[in-house]
């Protein structure tokens, strides 16, 4: 499935697309039915929305600043979803991926450089979620960290073992994990009982509050709109379905864009109900010096009951545990489209648990760590998003499916507001204000 010259069908991918073929031609099932065939490669790619980093920067803002940045999550969330059919029409319409597309196009210097840049990037991202499922294992059965990162190993590379069966059968465990993290938090949404009035307030207008909740913001960015799973994306669409005739590419286009819609929805209100979660409970409770997940998981149970707390280790541990997966399948892509290499996906993620088990023993506190992690991934941003929106401008490379106008200035502009905040960032880093 992601690794190009390996890919193993089953009889569940073959079924798939037969279904996909039979509605794009006008026939096979029908009504909401027909959509069933093309739900997948998104919500693949959303995993990475909701991954461990996530927790960290929503936990902290809703902590901090109550209901504020709210609208920083669908604002996010938004250019996510334009960011993630960009990626998933470059791969459909040229049936290459984003690192080939940059391959093919820059020169060997500059290939060099970006794909270790990349590569560092997807190392920071596996940090965040390896740890988080680690922290998830402790926080739910009481492991000491070192143990959970050892579980967390373990489990990762038995969902990995599923690529071998063929695409469908990852996508649906995969899908599973993010309803199970849906569920979670529509539970802690139900037991919080937040403010709806204040939530409604936190859009009118949209606002910061100082340099900090900027800062946050930020970081709600980087834990959003993930340079590896704009990679991912295009890789996952690029053979999933074959079509040629442009009708054809075109309904297949429009269903890409109903799995976006869908899986990144979700992925969305599961990110505002952590910040809700942490609103409502913490700093409403004043408890706004909340800024890390054990902090989190501990005070939940006096607050809300031990059920809270469970729910929130589970839902960790499901976020730690799938985004992990997703995001070594990632690194695989990325090597494969920069340099044409392959390794053995089990030495990949061998050699990525190294930085996080060094974390773990060092004792470096897993939170610091996965707001750290995030605020980098937003660095490595404005290098995935500008070269994203230039490919599927060109003509030459898109034809006919090139960009519109509205499409192209919408993409500009959430390209400025990714740069903008990283400049205000690196600011921030090397000059600091008060």
């Amino acid at each position: 499935m992601f690794m190009k010259g390996k890919k193993v069908k089953t009889a569940g991918d073959d079924s798939t697309v037969v279904a996909a073929r039979a509605v794009l031609e006008g026939r096979g099932a029908k009504g909401w039915k027909k959509i069933l065939p093309f739900l997948g490669p998104a919500f693949i790619a959303s995993i990475a929305y909701v991954d461990p980093g996530n927790f960290a920067t929503n936990i902290e803002a809703g902590s901090k600043f109550g209901y504020l940045l709210l609208w920083v999550i669908f604002a996010s969330n938004l250019m996510a979803m334009l960011i993630q059919s960009l990626s998933a029409k470059l791969g459909i319409v040229t049936g290459r991926n984003l690192a080939e597309h940059c391959r093919d196009s820059f020169h060997p210097i500059a290939i060099k450089v970006l794909w270790v840049l990349m590569e560092l990037v997807a190392m920071a991202t596996d940090l965040a979620e390896f740890v988080g499922a680690a922290l998830g294992f402790q926080l739910l059965f009481g492991f000491p960290l070192i143990v959970g990162g050892i579980l967390a190993a373990f489990a990762t590379f038995l969902i990995l073992g599923l690529e071998r069966r063929g695409f469908r059968p990852l996508e649906a465990v995969i899908t599973g994990i993010l309803g199970v993290i849906a569920l979670c938090y529509v539970f802690e949404t139900l037991i919080d009982r937040p403010n709806w009035a204040a939530m409604g307030l936190a859009f009118v207008p949209p606002r910061f509050d100082g340099a900090e909740s900027v800062v946050l913001a930020a970081g709600i960015l980087g834990a959003t709109v993930m340079p590896h799973a704009i990679f991912l994306h295009s890789a996952l669409t690029q053979g999933r379905i074959r079509v040629s005739e442009e009708a054809h590419v075109r309904r297949l286009l429009a269903f890409e864009r109903i799995d976006v819609l869908i899986a990144m929805g979700i992925a969305s209100l599961v990110n505002a109900a952590m910040l809700v979660m942490s609103a409502a409970t913490f700093h409403a409770t004043g408890h706004s010096d909340i800024a890390g997940i054990e902090d989190a998981s501990r005070t939940l149970e006096p607050l809300l009951g031990k059920a809270a707390s469970w729910i929130f280790a589970i839902s960790l541990l499901a976020s730690g545990l799938a985004s992990s997966t997703v995001g070594t399948s990632a690194g695989q892509i990325i090597m494969q489209g920069f340099v044409r290499r392959q390794i053995p996906v089990w030495l990949r993620r061998a050699i990525t648990i190294v930085p996080s088990m060094i974390v773990i023993g060092i004792g470096l506190d897993p939170t610091a760590t996965l707001v750290a992690s995030q605020v980098l991934l937003s660095f490595g941003l404005p290098f995935v998003v500008i070269p994203l929106v230039v490919f599927t401008t060109s003509r030459k490379r898109m034809g006919v499916f090139a960009n519109r106008l509205p499409t192209l200035l919408a993409a500009i502009l959430a390209s400025a507001v990714i740069v903008a905040l990283n400049l205000y960032l690196i600011g921030r880093v090397f000059v600091p204000g008060p």
